[in-house]
């Protein structure tokens, strides 16, 4: 019979020298970038990724594309398995004690209103609320045009800037898979991968 798999520890997972990067997809179209984040992200020297992604970002991409790369997909299945008991470690924690720098990319609405308010119902969430305020984290919001110049999602930009410190890059404008064109757009995925390029100075692994 084969054995549950170990549970995540950071302080086995991390590697010294390495930079490790969180990742967190959401429910956005523009999930579908996922695996071109991580494989160009893979292309530098001394890089780990791990992926956290919620139910409705999983539409949007191939979860298996991702692992095929060694990089691990968490979802909220994850969390709390049948086995655990008190004293075990605790994911969404050990995710963020492990993670050198965040990325939620795409950043949708729903997220973001959650981050804002201080939500914690999913492994994603969770770990939000849960980080250390010194972790490097960036957002990158993605939503449909009249759904980011609604009111509320200012003033949930305004705390998640203002108040919890965290970096919003982006939206951009363009034609968005609604069919819509207009601002709402995520940052470009290659621009996504230069921010943990410049701010880590990491190397290309082929160069």
């Amino acid at each position: 019979m084969s054995s549950a798999p170990a549970p995540f520890v950071a302080e086995t997972e991390r590697t010294p020298g390495h930079t490790h990067v969180l990742l967190i997809t959401t429910g956005s179209v523009a999930s579908v970038k996922a695996p071109l984040i991580v494989e160009e992200l893979l292309r530098y020297e001394n890089v780990k990724i791990e992926v956290v992604a919620t139910k409705p970002s999983l539409v949007f991409y191939d979860a298996d594309a991702v692992r095929r790369a060694g990089v691990r997909v968490w979802t909220d299945a994850d969390e709390w398995p049948a086995a655990y008991k008190i004293g075990d470690p605790i994911l969404h924690i050990e995710l963020r004690r492990w993670a050198d720098i965040v990325l939620i990319a795409p950043c949708s609405a729903n997220t973001l209103s959650k981050i804002a308010h201080g939500v914690c119902d999913n492994l994603a969430t969770s770990l939000m609320r849960a980080l250390a305020p010194t972790t490097p984290t960036y957002l990158f919001p993605a939503m449909n045009t009249l759904m980011y110049e609604h009111p509320l999602t200012a003033e949930h930009l305004r705390v998640v800037r203002d108040v919890v410190k965290y970096h919003v890059v982006g939206p951009i404008g363009k034609l968005l898979a609604c069919g819509d064109i207009g601002i709402g757009a995520m940052t470009e995925w290659r621009d996504i991968v230069r921010v943990v390029v410049d701010e880590f100075g990491l190397a290309r692994a082929d160069a």
